[in-house]
């Protein structure tokens, strides 16, 4: 038993480090996006860091996997009550759609507000 519990830990570790390189390859290709002027790319490449991050977490917590394209993952994270509120204010803002940035909370700082989500994800 106990060594069937050290593979499925295991198998565990493993599946969470090559989730944390596949986010940060997103932040990664975010910050380029953002410093080459394309904004867009930019919001495209945190809400899929941040998508993955969530489906990191969530299979740690249930059998059951996510199903559900970086937008509802950000939705969920919006609606968790039991998230820290800067962390489900920070998915509210990455979830505005551009043309609603006069009208919504927007993230000013995309791979910031992702970073905060995807640091508390990652130490739950």
């Amino acid at each position: 038993m106990l060594l069937l519990y050290s593979i499925h830990h295991k198998k565990q570790q493993l599946l969470q480090q090559g989730m944390h390189h596949l986010t940060e390859q997103e932040l990664a290709a975010a910050e380029t996006a953002w410093n080459s002027g394309n904004d867009g790319k930019a919001r495209v490449c945190v809400r899929r860091a941040v998508a993955i991050a969530d489906a990191t977490w969530l299979a740690t917590q249930s059998d059951q996997p996510f199903r559900g394209d970086a937008m509802a993952h950000l939705r969920r994270i919006r609606q968790d009550l039991s998230l820290p509120g800067s962390v489900r204010e920070a998915a509210k803002r990455l979830s505005t759609a551009v043309h609603q940035k006069d009208a919504a909370p927007f993230s000013k700082d995309p791979i910031g507000d992702a970073r905060i989500i995807i640091i508390h994800l990652f130490t739950l």
